[in-house]
């Protein structure tokens, strides 16, 4: 992959994915005490923070480990050869103990009982539906951006990841490690542990809907 050692770009997911979860779980638990009960106001404190973060995190941390954060992520990497299976199956538990670190740190941070599950319910047809567009855009996004210009990825994703938090009826979990992190945090931003499944599973489907859409989308006209 790149320069750095397998123990140095795992460091990075890790330490990646801690931050974006105490990021989405610490901004909601902020946003929802300052907000008043007005639910939309409480999305936009959980919204921008979580972009903002993303661009700060795959900036430092795109050179180490490609900054996935996000097993839908590296699935996709891994379907286009650009990272050895054994790597992603590191990679994975590596993301999801990383989450789990971040959504604890977020409770320790606001006075918070460590050790939550969520009650809120987050489950149905549109919900599924919209974690599947919601990945299939992250990961094309990722794709195409680096297809068109590189060093604007950070920036795309976090940009992305603002927006679809609006326009999927989801909130854009887009990402498995987030979504079980998530389970474990009865707060703002949870999800009931037995509604993970389902979110995951549209996510995964997302991912590679998105990869058999690039290869086509992204090949050079006389190859299309």
């Amino acid at each position: 992959m790149n320069s750095y050692s397998r123990s140095q770009r795992l460091a990075a997911e890790f330490a990646g994915t801690a931050f974006l979860l105490a990021t989405v779980v610490g901004s909601g638990i902020m946003a929802e005490r300052l907000a008043g009960g007005n639910v939309a106001i409480a999305l936009l404190g959980n919204t921008i923070p979580t972009g903002a973060i993303l661009v700060v995190l795959i900036t430092m941390l795109g050179p180490i480990s490609g900054a996935h954060f996000n097993p839908a992520v590296t699935l996709a990497f891994t379907l286009r050869r650009e990272i050895d299976p054994f790597e992603a199956t590191v990679y994975v538990p590596v993301q999801i103990a990383g989450g789990l670190i971040g959504v604890w740190a977020a409770h320790l941070m606001f006075g918070e009982t460590v050790l939550q599950f969520s009650t809120t319910m987050r489950t149905g047809g549109s919900q599924w539906f919209a974690e599947c567009v919601a990945t299939f855009g992250l990961v094309f996004t990722i794709l195409a951006t680096l297809r068109a210009r590189p060093d604007a990825v950070a920036m795309a994703v976090g940009l992305y990841i603002t927006a679809a938090y609006w326009f999927t009826a989801s909130t854009s979990f887009a990402n498995p490690a987030v979504t079980i992190a998530r389970g474990f945090s009865d707060t703002f931003s949870g999800i009931r542990p037995h509604d993970v499944i389902p979110f995951v599973a549209a996510q995964l489907v997302g991912a590679v809907i998105a990869w058999f859409f690039a290869n086509w989308q992204l090949r050079s006209g006389k190859d299309a």
